[in-house]
């Protein structure tokens, strides 16, 4: 017994000495890693950045793509620079520079390599890369810059620029660095996983001087770096651009979608800026400048900018109407007791006709029957509870909520419900007869170009959406994520949308929209004018192409241009033609639009606001909309 206990413990120690044996042979002959950082005089661990995946159009065309450049770097405890007035000038930079620049770099780390100059071009490495060797404590590391084939798409497309200190720190997984460049906004910050690729590391030899000397080992640590997925737009680069040209010295916004798949085709946000000067090593000065535009060039109008939607929220009242059961196709209204006034037009005895002409008294009276389908005789009551009932069917049109689009910074907009207005009044002391402004598409109802663009194609698909999205393919394999295949249903049926197109076709071929008309082309339209207090109304229009078989659906929003139709409805007439046949035909429009400068309306932040004529006395013919507020609502127009 005691025999078979001394071999069991000899076999123990003899086991723990060749783990042990086997452990130091593998460290020493096997295992790279120690022998590099024994050799750090002379082998250094070089990390290679991928290139960032590019951006093409629907149809193939390159939109984003990468200019190879390179990055000086700094190690601040091995700087040596004798002559620093000659040093400057290798560099084309001022004394003041370099000292700023030694001082941000040691504050990161001493003796760690830092950004010191960045996206220097390949003709300026060739003209110092000699020069530098007598510079110890100084490096270039390959690099790239991204590039932009046109001056389009700021706003959407987004940019990239060094990552911040809180950014760096809010990191779940450690992947980038100091001096790293990340997608900041639009497409380059949602799709910033795919886009960046995965980085590689080389071993190379170099001596005392930090001169290269070759690879160590023949590369065979090394480590490819895999650049990043392409993206794949559903962007029509060439109808982008012919949009941007008709919003130049406009503020407003464009989005054009095709609507049995969602694929943003356009979206315009005015005024705008040529991407490729937040690309170059003056990023700063050019954003500080941008920011601080009154205009706001940086901001994001088609899914940031909040409007009233005016009497293009009047076709969802239509549908919400018919499919409740209040109102059929054939229902008029009169004017009689309706305190929202009208301009001048035949008589609406059908829902058709409601459209074509934007009554107002009609869709006020639409509203009212929505709010009291109920058997309440407290009218207050009655209110609150068809409030929430009109309040659940609109929101299914996207209304009040995000939509979802592959963007950053999408707003919500407002849909009123009952909570809401009971804040304002307080439960139980509101009614009908305090926000029958919301049947016409004002008071407290807001929404974005985008969630309009996105109504037009719900209508145009009698009564389904996906869910907008810039990009339709990510990679070689093209993946989509499934919320962008996902069918979303109004639940309205299919066959009440016919009397409210019927309605938006009239609008077109003899209405308010008259000037959305495409030769040889069947367009469906609505005009708004969004209400603004700051200044001249706002000019929507939403449409689609061709009526029979829609293939493209639009929203323009341009502010300050007044009537729906004055500025929004022949943008989107000619937008909508150059997409369909590649051609515009109505060049006298074209060029009235092209010529069209409306800054000078646009009121700034710090002007006093323009006084208004009080027009709500008298009627206007061209106006839709003047009525008395005796709930004190204010004067809404088309």
């Amino acid at each position: 017994m005691l025999e078979n206990r001394r071999f069991v413990i000899i076999g123990f120690f003899v086991l723990i000495g060749v783990i042990y044996l086997m452990r130091l042979f593998y460290l020493q002959v096997l295992d790279e890693s120690y022998s590099i950082e024994s050799s750090s005089n002379s082998i250094k661990r070089v990390i290679e950045i991928p290139f960032r995946g590019q951006i093409y159009d629907r149809y193939g065309k390159l939109i984003v793509y990468n200019t190879p450049v390179y990055d000086l770097l700094v190690t601040p405890y091995k700087v040596r620079v004798e002559d620093t007035l000659r040093f400057c000038k290798v560099l084309g930079i001022e004394k003041r520079e370099f000292d700023s620049l030694i001082t941000a770099a040691s504050a990161y780390s001493r003796f760690k390599p830092s950004l010191f100059l960045r996206q220097l071009s390949k003709e300026d490495f060739a003209s110092i890369q000699d020069v530098m060797v007598d510079y110890k404590g100084f490096e270039f590391a390959k690099s790239s810059l991204r590039t932009y084939t046109a001056p389009t798409l700021a706003n959407t497309l987004g940019y990239v620029s060094e990552i911040s200190k809180g950014q760096l720190e809010k990191q779940e997984t450690p992947y980038y660095r100091q001096s790293d460049y990340i997608g900041q906004s639009g497409i380059e910050k949602v799709y910033e996983n795919e886009l960046r690729g995965k980085r590689g590391i080389k071993f190379v030899m170099q001596n005392v001087s930090g001169v290269y000397k070759g690879s160590w080992k023949n590369g065979e640590l090394d480590t490819m770096a895999v650049a990043g997925d392409n993206l794949y737009s559903g962007i029509d680069l060439e109808v982008q651009q012919y949009a941007d040209s008709l919003m130049v010295n406009k503020v407003g916004s464009v989005v054009a979608i095709e609507p049995k798949t969602g694929q943003v085709l356009v979206m315009v946000s005015a005024p705008t800026y040529d991407p490729n000067i937040l690309a170059s090593r003056y990023f700063s000065k050019n954003y500080s400048v941008l920011n601080r535009n009154p205009y706001k060039p940086l901001f994001n109008r088609p899914v940031m900018a909040s409007y009233r939607p005016g009497s293009t929220f009047k076709l969802i009242q239509a549908l919400v109407g018919l499919e409740e059961g209040v109102i059929t196709p054939g229902s008029g209204f009169s004017h009689a007791n309706c305190p929202i006034g009208c301009h001048n037009h035949p008589a609406t005895s059908s829902v058709a006709l409601g459209v074509a002409h934007s009554c107002n008294p009609y869709f006020y009276n639409v509203f009212r029957r929505i709010m009291y389908k109920n058997n309440i005789a407290n009218t207050f009551r009655a209110s609150a509870v068809g409030l929430q009932a009109w309040h659940e069917d609109v929101s299914k049109f996207g209304i009040g909520q995000r939509l979802g689009i592959d963007l950053p910074s999408e707003r919500k907009g407002n849909l009123p419900d009952k909570k809401y207005y009971d804040k304002i009044y307080g439960e139980g002391r509101w009614k009908f007869s305090n926000i029958y402004s919301v049947s016409i598409g004002e008071g407290e109802i807001l929404i974005t170009p985008l969630k309009m663009a996105n109504v037009a194609a719900i209508i145009a698909n009698k009564g389904y959406f996906y869910t907008p999205h810039v990009i339709h393919g990510v990679g070689d394999k093209k993946r989509l994520a499934p919320e962008f295949t996902t069918r979303h249903e109004t639940d309205v049926d299919s066959r009440h949308f016919d009397p409210v197109i019927e309605g938006m076709i009239g609008a077109v071929e003899a209405g308010t929209a008259k000037n959305a008309r495409i030769e040889g082309v069947t367009v469906a339209g609505k005009t708004g004018t969004s209400q603004n207090k700051k200044g001249d109304d706002h000019s929507i229009f939403i449409g689609f192409a061709p009526a029979e078989n829609p293939k493209i659906v639009i929203a323009v929003f341009v502010e300050n241009a007044g009537f729906g139709g004055s500025a929004a409805a022949p943008i989107a007439g000619l937008i909508m033609e150059k997409f369909l046949s590649r051609k515009v035909t109505n060049k006298a429009m074209e060029t009235r639009m092209l010529n069209l400068n409306l800054m000078s309306k646009v009121v700034l932040p710090g002007q006093p606001r323009p006084v208004k004529p009080d027009t709500a006395k008298k009627q206007v013919p061209q106006k839709e909309v003047l009525y008395k507020e005796p709930s004190g609502n204010s004067p809404v127009t088309r």
